[in-house]
């Protein structure tokens, strides 16, 4: 059978047909479905029983890039389900690199890619034709008409390094957890450098977005500590939404769906920061997992949308935190 240009183009760049796609979307979304019905909140997995790896962001033992969306939930749940003592993770190639191999008869997990590309056959037609419709394309503000990106979908298995031997030492480690009752430093840091106009006082948390502020209680009215900076990471994701950051349409008031939809987000948000910074996830609003339960019922994308948005929230706040400590070390006020 002769293929189509796009048809051959997705072969070739590896990704998955709609129909693959749609079954990857419910595949997933029927695991976190089960794991919230359940009364498991997949993002706040009850971390540091015996033999479990510590809280953090999964993470590429040999390029140290950590795993982003949809992905940290599917390898965080795999941890918890095996008691894996580590959130490090290698494809079966990369575990042959770093000088070890997988175990035999060890079950890998499969995560996901998600990108955009646009065919040659696109690129090649849009060209021509903005070559030939130059004055046209120019009344339409572009001298060129863009060709058409199509979307696509990869998966990819990968092991946890606890399902390998002989891997060569120096491989991306596993951060200290830290204490449970102690001033978080890094945290305190992290909501500086977000510059977000950050309130303490009263007996409420929550941001709004009409005025650009967050709100926290202070720290001494919270019964564990480290509850503050669970409660302070949360709402500084909701203030990534506002318009002059990461643009979430984000809007005042409770309840909905959409305000369901950012909730998520949220919680999602705080839990992969706290991760990052050493802390354990806690659920903060356990009282909508109701209305997450219809979110990824009525949509199986949207957990995958979620997730997305929790990690570019988590990125847009880690990235200022860690510009700061640049900026500080520059200027030689760190030693």
């Amino acid at each position: 059978m002769r293929q189509t240009g796009s048809r051959r183009a997705r072969r070739e760049e590896g990704g998955e047909s709609s129909a693959q796609r749609a079954t990857l979307y419910d595949d997933v979304t029927s695991r976190i479905i089960c794991e919230l019905e359940a009364g498991r909140v997949p993002w706040v997995q009850p971390w540091g029983s015996v033999g479990t790896a510590a809280p953090g962001l999964p993470r590429n033992a040999l390029t140290g890039r950590t795993y982003s969306g949809v992905n940290i939930l599917i390898l965080w749940g795999a941890v918890i389900e095996c008691g894996w003592p580590s959130q490090s993770w290698l494809t079966f190639r990369q575990a042959l690199d770093a000088g070890g191999s997988v175990r035999k008869g060890e079950r890998g997990v499969t995560v996901v890619y998600a990108d955009r590309f646009t065919p040659n056959a696109g690129k090649e037609r849009a060209h021509a034709t903005g070559e030939g419709e130059g004055e046209r394309g120019s009344r339409r503000g572009s001298d060129t008409p863009r060709a058409k990106a199509i979307a696509f979908l990869k998966r990819f298995t990968v092991f946890n390094v606890a399902q390998c031997d002989g891997l060569r030492p120096g491989l991306a480690a596993d951060p200290a957890p830290l204490a449970e009752r102690e001033v978080v430093s890094v945290a305190e840091n992290v909501i500086a450098a977000s510059g977000v106009d950050f309130r303490i006082g009263g007996d409420e948390a929550f941001y709004v977005p009409s005025l650009d502020y967050v709100q926290v209680p202070p720290q001494p009215a919270f019964f564990a500590q480290i509850d503050y900076y669970r409660t302070c990471l949360h709402e500084l994701t909701h203030a990534t939404g506002h318009v002059s950051r990461l643009d979430r349409k984000l809007m005042n008031g409770v309840g909905g769906k959409h305000y369901a939809r950012e909730e998520l987000v949220a919680e999602m948000g705080s839990a992969f920061l706290c991760a990052a910074l050493g802390i354990v996830p806690t659920v903060r609003h356990a009282d909508y997992l109701g209305h997450w339960l219809d979110l990824l019922r009525e949509d199986s994308r949207a957990i995958f949308r979620a997730a997305s948005q929790a990690s570019k929230a988590a990125d847009w706040l880690l990235v200022r935190h860690d510009a700061a400590k640049t900026s500080e070390y520059e200027q030689g006020r760190v030693a």
